[in-house]
């Protein structure tokens, strides 16, 4: 197999996974939302410890940022990764797939406008046309549901925000996520601690089974991670870019046919306008010079790493 098709058949891979994680969460209820966010964050420091010490030995952290400012915006990004998991598992445990879905396709455009708001970039015409459209999208499924979508806005905007972050740090997917998850674990750990002196944790009350399924929140969190940084480095990031809606459109077909969630006419419209958006912001990627393209592909690979 060519290292084109390898990397196309793991950034494949990894989209897969992430859009079967709405099929994935419900399984370790009766754990709350919460107790759940606090699993993954410390088996995930737990799995990519491991994994950078069984690769490097003794030099495994030598990879690790040092510097301050570094620090500063690992921590950052860690807290904004921290709301999206939270959020993404309390939307899909609590019937709104559909609206979590939305959230991930609104985010490549919610990380352009990001680049105007911060980064004082420039749009162009059909990115403005992208924007525009979606956001008359976005207040469609307000008017449709009586209230701002705000799930699917929080995930937009949070993962908007730490691909920006991830983005000016430039620190390996590997790396990056044991410092995020270094920041979370204290706040992890201790509400753990608190549940299980309370008894009411369900981690050792539900089962070898429950417990292990927890256990498992960890390596469901890197396989994806490592899948996604074998991909990058062996095909064009455009492609990979691409590939992205994936994750959204099986998490919407899993909403829509698997957890059986509404999708009235007023709400399909709102959609419908949304994907147009996507149609012309991916229209106008494809159009840019390779240089411009592969820069804009970075910035939008950049959270899922």
């Amino acid at each position: 197999m060519s290292e084109e098709r390898r990397g196309t058949a793991m950034g494949l891979a990894a989209y897969l996974i992430w859009g079967s994680f709405p099929l994935y969460w419900p399984l370790l209820e009766p754990a709350g939302a919460v107790e759940i966010l606090a699993n993954r964050v410390v088996w995930s420091l737990a799995s990519v410890a491991l994994l950078l010490v069984l690769r490097s030995g003794r030099r495994a952290w030598r990879g690790l940022p040092r510097d301050q400012r570094s620090a500063r915006l690992l921590t950052v990004a860690g807290v904004l990764i921290g709301v999206n998991w939270g959020v993404y598992i309390w939307g899909v445990n609590h019937g709104h797939v559909v609206e979590t879905s939305l959230g991930y396709f609104i985010n490549p455009l919610v990380t352009v406008a990001l680049g105007v708001v911060v980064l004082r970039e420039r749009l162009r015409a059909a990115q403005w046309v992208a924007v525009g459209v979606a956001g008359v999208g976005v207040v469609v499924l307000t008017v449709q549901a009586g209230r701002p979508p705000w799930v699917a806005l929080v995930l937009a905007f949070s993962f908007g925000g730490y691909g920006l972050v991830k983005k000016i740090v430039g620190v390996s997917p590997v790396n990056g996520l044991v410092v995020e998850a270094a920041v979370l674990a204290p706040l992890a750990v201790g509400y753990l601690a608190v549940q299980a002196s309370r008894g009411v944790g369900t981690f050792t009350t539900h089962g070898a089974g429950h417990a292990l399924l927890l256990a498992s929140t960890g390596i469901v969190t890197v396989i994806p991670l490592l899948l996604f940084a074998g991909a990058a480095p062996r095909i064009a990031l455009s492609r990979l870019g691409l590939m992205q809606y994936m994750t959204p459109t099986i998490q919407f077909l899993i909403g829509i046919t698997v957890r059986h969630e509404p999708l009235p006419a007023v709400r399909l419209v709102g959609f419908c306008l949304v994907w147009l958006a996507l149609g012309v912001f991916t229209a106008d990627l494809v159009s840019l010079p390779p240089r411009e393209r592969q820069v804009l592909g970075e910035r939008l690979l950049s959270a899922s790493e």
